[in-house]
């Protein structure tokens, strides 16, 4: 039936502008009377025939509008021309057909979305809808405890004491939130938004203590599924840098569902299929699209796309600090996005418009608001700055402070209680911001009206006081009082099920985002693979079979290349490591919010490495094995091959595990190679297991390397070749493996490889129950003074004892009493900078140019002309993606790819970037500052980078605390600034700390990026007061600045507009109340005029979008370009582009502001307290070293001294070999993640110029000296005298001098990598690379003598055999006690010599050798530093 019906054309040819271009000239006529023309037969017997169909299928067909398909034959190109309208399968919509079909259906967002929503609702009978109250509180504890640092004198005792306060967060908070009402919840930071909207949604934190009832439609929280019925948008953006946006909104819908879509439509086609109602076909295929459940692709992403105004960066990926992506902004609706795309109808938004412009905020929130009224859904929204327009689109407010709620009702009635308390919001004053404001003690009483009664400070229990008289309170009462029947909800409104999907549809998801990731990785998977490769060829042309004989001393030879195919695939799996941990944000955000379980997430982990690990196992035994010449049987091969595949599949899961638990990098680096270390040291091939401590030989048990050792030594000697009988009567490969205490039966090959799959069953187990029961990392939060925790506790402890009317005001809680700094202006020359006819152009995407943009480069700014002057505040605006940041990063030299052009001057001389740094500074969007050090440190550490050298220490600390007291962050200026989303400040504070590092250094130019996102009003009027002070001592400072309110935006002088392109549409002044721009704009022909109190940035944006410009057939690049505007613009940058009568050009004497020595200082005093407050990274290290310090003396007790055979050596040897190799490795992996996290932070800081890269690398390699030292010493301490090595003092000191080279040289290994990587995760696959290669040139697996020719130039450039050859020359090359070796006497220097090459007298040749590995590596580092930048802008 369908074949006959369906006339499909997939492969669609024409481009998506041609079409959505032709469609949007129709979409009228389409939209209105489409399918309202019953007269037209064939459409209606269309319709009938789809009717006939049966119920699955007639759910997945419609009538689609044939000009959105590609025609491809003759007969389809007849067909053309009679049909409008073309059977389809909805599941077969092509990816250019839903996304031309949402353009047609949505033109224009706003008024289409209405539309949209009308017309479903007028299709649907009835809606689900959610009414939430509640009545709760909830107590957080404090525990205060010092800085994570080694204290003195007791660092354990520093560590562990702490104090625990309780403290309310929520105090009696209750009411409704009601559907078909959209609530905006307002308060500054730290007054408990957040708690209450994670409260509601069912994910408050665990830890705090809830008392009270929540309740959905009468329903309490144990009764329903809260976590799967509402949707929790975080202020936190966490994300898959990997995916583009459509595939994070794709996977967000899958896992989501379609709730009770499905079922919806099949009742309404029952019943419109019994009326004989022939459905609008547009609307009915919507419906129908996002009813289905499953689709990779859904019509539904497409939909928010659209109205979230992400169709243009649909197929961008995400990015992150290191890969360029999207902007701020657009993540910000991304994170909506993802949320509100699936069915649930309870929304609970918190700071969606962070980044925003005012202009897509509204447009958003306008969607929003629509859908609340249409679909009646349940809307509490969490904004910090919302613009007069965008506020008045909601119904309800509730209005926080101290955890409280000051007022709860209708929008309308919420100026009119605070006129009844004495305050009224001015004109030109946003409600919003006088709402916050007014709670505010320094800021309260500029709104005092009754002039004729006198001002005193009114506390917000005074508030709570006057609401409860207020007469919306007494409804509001009422409603709380009155029960919900739960009859009266509909049995779909509320979720009863734990997921979304069936656990089958939930796996695939996953599977195929796995799938996804690991192609988008695909570069990484490929060097793993290249890199066996390498090694494997090196490794079989080492033990190559010409130099191989079957007799006992090249049978240890065939064991170690054994030993090491083990080690190799099994160091394979460290990289796994990273990779997880990195990935773990974002899993506990979407578990938590129920998109799938853990086990969704373990199991596609676990099955799609399989082939990986296959192909690994593969090319390692496919190329080693005939060369090395293992025995020849092809069924030995495939063991061999089984086996290496098991425990490479073994060490993925195990190392999948450790990151699972631990989940701090350095530390899970660190725990993961201790427990290699520790399977290792077990495995019975270091220390054979008959010659293991009585108890510890359990140990060789529980090892999964003792498995494979076992599995693959009995494969091997076990084979024919092998049973030479020899004068003991036994086989040579019995003896072999007697030797080795590994002389099992053939059956032990299958025992083996059941313990590897029970090994791997067990891990994978582990990993998945790991993920489902520990709790995310803390995120950050508000940080309060002790002076701001007591006056809290006082008001919570006078609120229970006296009467609320009263309670004092702060003043009188207040223990220390303000002081003002005094004003302190430091020297400075005001500069202008002028730009000319600039252009940007970027390498076009491969996936871009292949759909839409053919020409190779992509221009991101076209002729951008200006001038920025001192003492003139310019705020550079436009929508998200118009060029503002593009312009700044040009300007300002921090691009570091594309193209430049035109002509950039500062004061009126071509730019220098190395001058124009030292006396500019620039605030970024994203605020990266060293996560170790307090908010004091960092702004001191600045300014003393910053400012010249004239200013002394005294001057500078006083600026230093000025600066903060304007910034307001003196209150919290000794709280550790810590990781964004994880610990430390807020994101608000965090903001502020970035704009008080870059205000410290006393810049001439300042170029701030959203200096107010992420602010609340109050902070935000603080920042621009700010802002103003500096500007009117005539600093040039120019601001991108997304929504400000009207004070803010008018507190500008001058605004340069863009649009979308990187193209001006205004240069000029803002007048008096923005006149100079209403003038320009509403002089525009078509152009609509403001209304009275709108917000000139909201209208101006609005007003300029490109559906204006569509709609009245206007460029307004093209008209300012004709404007007198234009002309002026060009006349000042000509007069700036001329220098000053009597300037200098700017140049300094020296390249930065302080000489060497004072930037080596700086940079060692950051770094110094950075290490002294990370014991994650201290503490684990040092507990590596005391436990596999602790393992080695255990296993060699008491046998340096008494060695009989050469067993006994080989055993010394053995043990030897592994603590070089994995105390190196963990040293070396630990720092990987550290100096990832802090180049960062380097690339901001040398941008600014602050010191050269030398000074840092430099301070970097001195601060691990004293750490490295202190481990020596501990493994000095506890293995000498428990392996009882010779006393003498000469002995000790090379001992210790081996011991700390070695630590030294693997810790700027790990440092040297970073730098020549571009992220941590391809630095931790070549650690992983130098690792092997270290372990197989050291001279253990072969000795050095006996390797090849061709190889042994890798043998004498290998640090570990130095290493090796110091230690062990040190202990025994003047030993001359005779040892039995192969059976006869020998001395055990001689021994030493003519087995390993080792000689007495090459130790001062090994002690150069030694220390000078740790300065080629550290230099290689500084030089990494100095000349690499992986940071794409």
């Amino acid at each position: 039936m369908m074949e006959e019906l369906a006339e499909t054309g997939r492969n669609l040819g024409s481009s998506f502008r041609h079409l959505s271009s032709s469609f949007r000239s129709t979409t009228s006529d389409l939209a209105v009377s489409s399918f309202r023309q019953n007269n037209d037969d064939e459409m209606e017997l269309q319709w009938a025939a789809i009717q006939r169909l049966p119920s699955f299928k007639r759910l997945r067909t419609s009538l689609f509008d044939h000009k959105l398909l590609n025609e491809t034959t003759k007969e389809e190109e007849e067909i053309k021309v009679d049909r409008k309208r073309k059977v389809i399968d909805v599941t077969e919509l092509g990816a250019l057909e839903r996304r031309v079909f949402i353009e047609k259906l949505i033109s224009k967002i706003e008024d289409d979305n209405l539309r949209l929503l009308k017309k479903l609702k007028e299709r649907i009978d009835r809606q689900e809808s959610i009414c939430l109250s509640f009545c709760f509180e909830a107590v957080v504890t404090i525990h205060e405890s010092p800085f994570p640092h080694f204290g003195t004198p007791s660092p354990v005792y520093s560590l562990c004491k702490s104090q625990s306060y309780k403290i309310k967060v929520l105090k009696d908070i209750s009411g409704i939130i009601k559907p078909s009402r959209m609530t905006l919840l307002l308060g500054p930071p730290g007054c408990g938004k957040t708690t209450l909207l994670r409260a509601l949604s069912g994910k408050l934190n665990p830890s705090l203590k809830v008392t009270g009832e929540i309740s959905y439609n009468g329903y309490k929280f144990t009764e329903f599924v809260p976590q799967n019925t509402s949707a929790y948008i975080s202020q936190y953006d966490l994300h898959i840098s990997e995916m583009t946006v459509r595939e994070t909104l794709d996977f967000s819908a899958r896992c989501q569902g379609i709730g009770g879509r499905a079922d919806m439509l099949k009742e309404i086609s029952r019943r419109e299929k019994q009326s004989g109602i022939v459905p609008e076909p547009d609307i009915d295929t919507y419906m129908k699209a996002i009813s289905i459940e499953g689709l990779k692709g859904t019509l539904q992403t497409d939909y928010i796309l659209k109205i979230l105004g992400l169709d243009i960066c649909a197929d961008t990926i995400v990015g992150d600090a290191m890969n360029r992506g999207i902007s701020g902004g657009e993540k910000r609706r991304l994170t909506t996005g993802e949320m509100i795309i699936g069915p649930n109808k309870a929304l609970f938004m918190d700071e969606i418009s962070t980044g925003l412009d005012s202009s897509t905020t509204f447009q958003i929130v306008t969607c929003l608001q629509q859908l609340t009224h249409i679909t009646e859904a349940t809307i509490l929204v969490s904004l910090l700055q919302p613009p007069p327009e965008t506020f008045d689109l909601f119904d309800d407010i509730i209005l926080m402070a101290e955890g409280k709620i000051v007022y709860q009702g209708p929008r309308n009635y919420v100026q009119e209680f605070f006129e009844h308390c004495g305050f009224r919001c001015p004109e030109r004053k946003g409600v919003a911001d006088f709402l916050q404001e007014v709670l505010s003690e320094k800021d309260q009483a500029q709104y005092w009206y009754r002039k004729d009664q006198p001002y005193s400070f009114v506390s917000v229990d005074n508030f709570i006081v006057a609401f409860n008289k207020f007469h919306t309170v007494q409804k509001l009462n009422e409603e709380l009082c009155t029960p919900f029947h739960k009859c009266e909800s509909h049995k779909s409104a509320l979720s009863f099920n734990i997921y979304s999907l069936g656990k089958w549809e939930l796996l695939k998801t996953c599977m195929a985002r796995e799938w996804l990731l690991i192609k988008r990785n695909s570069f990484v998977y490929v060097s793993k693979t290249l890199q066996l490769v390498v090694i494997a060829l090196i490794t079989m042309t080492i033990f190559i079979r010409t130099r191989m004989k079957l007799d006992l001393v090249h049978a240890s030879y065939y064991l170690g290349s054994l030993f090491y195919a083990l080690i190799r695939l099994m160091t394979t799996g460290v990289a796994e490591l990273a990779l997880t941990v990195s990935r773990l944000s974002v899993f506990y955000k979407q578990r938590d919010c129920y998109l799938y379980p853990a086990w969704a997430y373990s199991i596609p982990a676990a099955i799609l490495k399989i082939p990986f690990s296959f192909i690994d196992a593969f090319l390692w035994t496919a190329l080693t094995y005939y060369v090395i010449g293992y025995s020849p049987e092809p069924e030995r091969f495939f063991r061999q091959l089984f086996l290496l595949f098991l425990i490479h599949q073994m060490a993925i899961s195990l190392f999948r595990f450790i990151a699972s638990v631990i989940r701090d990098p350095p530390f899970a680096a660190n725990f993961g190679l201790f427990t290699i270390m520790v399977i290792f040291l077990f495995s019975g091939f270091i220390i054979p297991q008959p010659l293991l401590p009585s108890w510890l030989k359990w140990g060789f048990w529980l090892s999964p390397l003792a498995y494979s050792e076992i599995g693959i030594a009995v494969n091997e000697f076990l084979a024919p070749r092998w049973q030479q009988v020899s004068s003991s009567n036994a086989t040579l490969g019995q003896q072999v493996l007697e030797k080795r205490g590994l002389n099992f039966s053939g059956y032990y090959y299958w025992i083996s490889v059941a313990a590897l799959i029970g090994f791997w069953i067990i891990f994978n187990i582990g990993f998945t129950f790991a993920l489902s029961l520990l709790k995310p990392p803390g995120s950050s939060r508000a940080i309060i003074s002790h002076e701001r925790f007591s006056y809290l506790k006082a008001k919570e402890d006078l609120s229970d004892t006296t009467e609320e009317k009263e309670l004092p005001n702060a003043d009188s809680l207040k223990a220390p009493a303000e002081t003002k700094v005094k004003g302190m202006v430091l020297p400075f020359k005001p500069i202008s900078i002028s730009f000319e006819d600039v252009q940007y152009f970027v390498d076009t995407p491969k996936k871009l140019r292949e759909q839409v943009c053919p020409q190779k480069r992509l221009q991101l700014l076209q002729d951008i002309t200006g001038a920025f002057r001192p003492g003139i505040l310019t705020a550079l605006m436009g929508v998200s993606g118009a060029g503002k940041t593009t312009l700044m990063d040009v300007l300002s030299g921090r691009k570091t790819g594309g193209y430049i052009e035109g002509e950039i001057r500062i004061g009126g001389y071509p730019k220098v970037q190395e001058t124009y740094a030292r006396i500019s500074a620039y605030c970024e969007q994203t605020d990266i500052h060293s996560p170790m050090i307090t908010v004091e440190e960092s702004v001191m550490y600045s300014a003393w980078l910053r400012l010249p050298t004239e200013i002394n220490k005294h001057q500078r600390s006083e600026f230093v605390a000025e600066v903060l007291q304007m910034i307001e962050l003196d209150e919290i200026k000794d709280a550790l600034v810590g990781i964004p989303h994880a610990s430390g400040i807020s994101p608000e504070q965090r903001k502020r700390l970035t704009i008080a590092v870059e205000l410290v250094s006393n810049p001439s130019i300042i170029f701030m990026d959203e200096p107010t996102s992420g602010l609340d009003a109050r902070a935000a009027a603080i920042v621009m007061r700010v802002v103003k002070n500096i500007v009117n001592t005539k600093r040039t400072i120019v601001c991108t600045i997304h929504q400000p309110s009207i004070d803010i935006f008018e507190a500008f002088d001058e605004l340069i507009l863009m649009k979308r392109g990187g193209q001006m549409v205004y240069s000029g002044e803002l007048g008096q109340h923005s006149s100079r721009l209403i003038e320009y704009f509403e002089g525009i022909p078509g152009v609509p005029k403001i209304k009275e109190n709108h917000n000139p940035a909201t209208w101006m944006l609005e007003v300029t979008s490109t559906s204006v410009e569509a709609q009245l057939g206007i460029d307004f690049a093209l008209i300012y370009k004709e404007s007198h505007l234009y002309k002026r613009n060009k006349e000042i940058v000509k007069s700036q582009s001329l220098p000053a009568q009597g300037s200098e050009k700017l140049q300094f004497s020296t390249p930065f502001p302080q000489n060497g020595w004072e930037q080596l200082k700086a940079c060692l005093w950051k770094q110094h307290l950075s290490y002294w407050r990370t014991p994650k990274y201290n503490l684990a290290r040092l507990a590596f070293t005391i436990s596999s310090s602790s393992f080695y003396g255990a296993l060699l007790w008491q046998k340096g001294q008494n060695l009989h055979d050469e067993q006994d050596f080989f055993n010394i040897i053995g043990s030897t070999y592994v603590f070089i190799i994995f105390t190196g490795t963990s040293n070396c992996s630990s720092v990987l993640p550290f100096i990832s996290t802090q180049r960062t932070i380097v690339y901001r800081e040398r941008f600014a110029r602050m010191y050269s890269s030398w000074a840092y690398s430099v301070a970097q390699v001195i601060i691990e000296i004293p750490y490295i030292f202190l481990e020596a010493v501990l493994f000095l301490t506890i293995t000498y005298p428990a392996v009882n090595f010779y006393g003498s003092a000469y002995k000790v000191f090379w001992y210790f001098y081996t011991v700390f080279c070695t630590l030294l040289y693997y810790k700027y290994l790990g440092m040297m990598l970073v730098s020549l990587t571009p992220t941590y995760q391809v630095a931790t696959i070549y650690a992983s690379l130098f690792y092997t290669l270290l372990s197989l040139f050291s001279g253990y697996l072969m000795p050095g003598p006996k390797f090849p020719k061709w190889w042994v130039w890798g043998y004498w450039i290998s640090p570990s055999s130095w290493s090796l050859k110091s230690l062990l020359t040190s202990q025994y090359g003047d030993i001359k006690e005779e040892i039995v070796v192969f059976g006869e006497k020998k001395a055990l220097n001689s021994f030493l010599d003519s087995q390993y090459g080792y000689k007495y007298q090459d130790l001062p040749i090994i002690a150069i050798v030694l220390l000078a590995f740790p300065l080629v590596f550290a230099s290689v580092f500084a030089y990494g530093i100095a000349k690499l930048n992986y940071q794409r802008r």
